[in-house]
């Protein structure tokens, strides 16, 4: 193009590209590292602080029903051990990835016995309003069973149909198998809450 008898060359200079370069590589370095924590986060509250269950079986009837999914707290077993009366999931010895949920009846160190369908703890009657129904069947714990140091005797609440510490292929567990305690229903809907260990 001639203007004034001087060439003018307006030639369009190519788009720099490389800031727009740097600026997709630092918002794809800040998603993983965002991601990153998340997935850190929520590891280490899995782990360490709380997760997700789900109950199946009858054996907690009608305490926990069959469906009802918790959210299962770890933190209270670093500060003291379980009590009696807790409710508590645990690992099962014989299979792996099998977790069962029961109730702590029984404290280490203690003598567990059941006669008719009453508990006796060190001789004494246990005075508990937890069972389904009385006891038929006291299993193991008809004759008395002292618990270990580290060792707790636990029901399901539903005391007929329950494979607890009066069957042989649950019997005491140990504390290392306990990995958390009950803690809040959040499903279903109509039966959310904290659950009472008392």
């Amino acid at each position: 193009m001639m203007e004034n008898g001087v060439e003018q060359i307006t030639e369009e200079l190519p788009e720099f590209d490389e800031p727009k370069k740097r600026g997709r590589l630092q918002e794809i370095i800040s998603f993983l590292v965002y991601a990153a924590v998340i997935f850190g986060c929520t590891f280490l509250i899995i782990v360490f602080v709380a997760q997700r269950t789900s109950v199946s079986g009858t054996s907690m009837n009608d305490t926990l029903q069959d469906g009802d999914q918790l959210i299962l707290e770890k933190v209270t077993y670093r500060f003291h051990e379980p009590e009696r009366f807790d409710i508590v999931v645990f690992r099962y010895t014989h299979a792996k990835n099998v977790f069962y949920i029961k109730r702590v009846i029984g404290l280490p160190g203690e003598t567990v016995q059941i006669i008719g369908s009453d508990i006796y703890i060190d001789g004494e009657r246990l005075e508990e309003n937890y069972g389904l129904e009385p006891i038929r069947d006291a299993k193991l714990a008809a004759d008395p069973i002292t618990l270990g140091e580290d060792e707790y005797f636990v029901l399901g609440d539903n005391r007929n149909d329950s494979s607890d510490s009066r069957d042989p292929s649950v019997a005491n567990v140990k504390r290392e198998q306990i990995i958390g305690r009950a803690w809040l229903r959040i499903w279903p809907l109509n039966k959310i809450g904290f659950i009472s260990h008392r």
